[in-house]
């Protein structure tokens, strides 16, 4: 298995404010933070399909970010204040998403992986 590369899009930060140096770094910081983890997990998998797991787990995460992103955006206009950054981390966590999902030998264990989970939560429902 391969180590699994994630970086920061240009068009995110460049929709950033000047003067937003720290939060680009705080992004880069994040993104390097996701990446060792990831790779961690990747090297001690015993295979693919153990390694999607835990990158099934990640993306559950940054699915969760995402949408409490978006929850903000709408807030902070109502407030008469500027979105930019909750705009910002929303489309950095789903540019990660989607880096995650073009790593070739990890995109079909992904999808498995998360079908499997899809219906494992269906049963649990359904016994209730």
């Amino acid at each position: 298995m391969d180590t699994i590369s994630l970086g920061v899009p240009r068009p995110i930060l460049e929709s950033l404010p000047e003067g937003s140096d720290a939060v680009e770094q705080d992004m880069r910081r994040a993104v390097e933070g996701i990446e060792a983890r990831v790779n961690r997990a990747v090297e001690e998998a015993d295979d693919e399909s153990e390694a999607a797991s835990y990158v099934v787990d990640v993306l559950e995460r940054l699915n969760d970010h995402l949408e409490r992103y978006d929850e903000f955006v709408p807030e902070l206009r109502a407030w008469g204040q500027s979105p930019i950054y909750a705009i910002a981390w929303r489309n950095l966590q789903a540019d990660l998403i989607m880096q995650l999902y073009e790593v070739d030998w990890l995109a079909d264990h992904l999808d498995r992986e998360r079908n499997a989970r899809l219906v494992e939560d269906g049963i649990r429902f359904g016994d209730r």
